[in-house]
């Protein structure tokens, strides 16, 4: 068994890779493709982030198809029908203009498998099946009602509506959310209203549960788009292999703010436990937070809280394949950067522009972990 991280350079692009292997059929891959010269044109950095990922799945990833994609663009309107023209591969893809803060136009997350097959169902969503489960993914889904509050309505009855065609129900199988908020300052506060009354009305309180979620600042090309939403869910999934992490010396229920989100999910099998941290920022168990206007001690911070959520899952940030850090101001990057190459300097990460969910947080990570187990009473994955 082995957790591999490196970085592999390539024409004009380079991809800091993570592999998840423990001798069984279904290998895991993370990888964060990024454009490595900012002078060139976006179709030059596009064709160079699409040929590193091309040269990636002949070599490195070798017999693995691609579960999900994110690409970070930093002008949607512009950029956004190119990369769909680009990309004609048979996977859920989210496009969302959060510009990548190394001055690049474009950077892609890739999330692969080995042992899986994957397609589009009629359902829309897109599934990876392997075993007894089939792993149910969407991106960039996104309608144009009047506000925010509308759209993330529709965003969720829609979903309901998949889930319910997979035999499957919000409570029972969805595993994580993103959300994507045009002008968050905004119209953060109606995609919460919106996803508060759509739960009460599935059965998920605080005294049930809710669901893994980032909510953050991001815009598609069509600026009348308030809301997109990135989903996961699991079909055949039982409750028993699925808990729900709090890490109370550190962070407070999220329903003690008016909001509706698990701070983290993990999920076990029989031969590993996968774990989903929520976008999660400098906050303390009182919900307060912490060390305002001071980029580096809230960036220690969050480490800390992410950390915590880890070990909760019994792993740690080595077990972690991907992290996508948010910033509330570009002129933070430097610093947050190089406190990222110190402290991770192989780990697949991006660090870009979009503003938290309030004000005073000035940064905010999530990311994925993933880790061999021994749980022979459930199935594999």
């Amino acid at each position: 068994m082995s957790n591999q991280q490196g970085i592999i350079h390539f024409e004009n692009a380079y991809a800091q890779i993570f592999q998840f292997s423990n001798n069984t059929e279904v290998t895991e891959f993370h990888v964060m493709v990024h454009a490595d010269s900012p002078c060139l044109t976006f179709t030059q950095q596009l064709e160079a982030v699409m040929n590193a990922y091309a040269q990636l799945l002949e070599k490195e990833f070798s017999g693995a198809l691609s579960v999900f994609k994110r690409y970070f663009l930093s002008d949607a309107a512009n950029q956004q029908d190119e990369v769909i023209m680009s990309d004609l591969s048979d996977c859920a893809k989210s496009i969302i203009q959060q510009p990548p803060l190394d001055g690049t136009k474009i950077a892609l997350w890739g999330y692969l498998m080995t042992g899986v097959q994957t397609g589009l169902n009629n359902s829309g969503v897109y599934t990876v099946s392997h075993g007894r489960f089939k792993h149910l993914w969407n991106g960039s889904a996104h309608n144009l009602a009047a506000n925010s509050e509308y759209q993330t309505r529709l965003l969720f009855n829609e979903y309901n509506m998949q889930l319910l065609e997979e035999g499957c129900t919000l409570a029972n199988n969805c595993i994580r959310t993103w959300f994507y908020v045009n002008d968050i300052d905004l119209n953060y506060g109606g995609v919460v209203r919106a996803r508060n009354q759509f739960f009460f009305t599935q059965g998920l309180t605080q005294n049930t549960h809710f669901i893994a979620s980032t909510g953050i600042g991001g815009r598609q090309a069509d600026p009348n788009v308030l809301a997109q939403m990135d989903n996961y869910a699991i079909a055949g999934i039982q409750s028993e292999q699925i808990h729900y992490l709090y890490a109370p010396t550190h962070l407070n229920r999220t329903s003690d703010y008016g909001v509706s989100f698990e701070r983290g999910t993990y999920v076990d099998y029989a031969d590993r436990r996968q774990v989903f941290i929520s976008g999660t920022a400098s906050i303390n168990n009182k919900g307060e937070i912490m060390y305002p206007k001071n980029i580096v001690r809230q960036t220690e911070r969050m480490w800390e809280n992410v950390e915590t959520l880890l070990a909760e899952a019994d792993c740690t940030y080595e077990d972690v394949g991907a992290m996508i850090v948010y910033l509330r101001d570009t002129s933070d990057y430097q610093v947050v950067r190089q406190m990222y190459e110190k402290r991770f300097p192989h780990k697949p990460y991006i660090i870009v522009h979009a503003p938290v969910c309030r004000p005073g947080w000035l940064i905010e990570m999530e990311c994925m972990a993933v880790k061999k187990t021994d749980h022979q009473h459930l199935p594999p994955f």
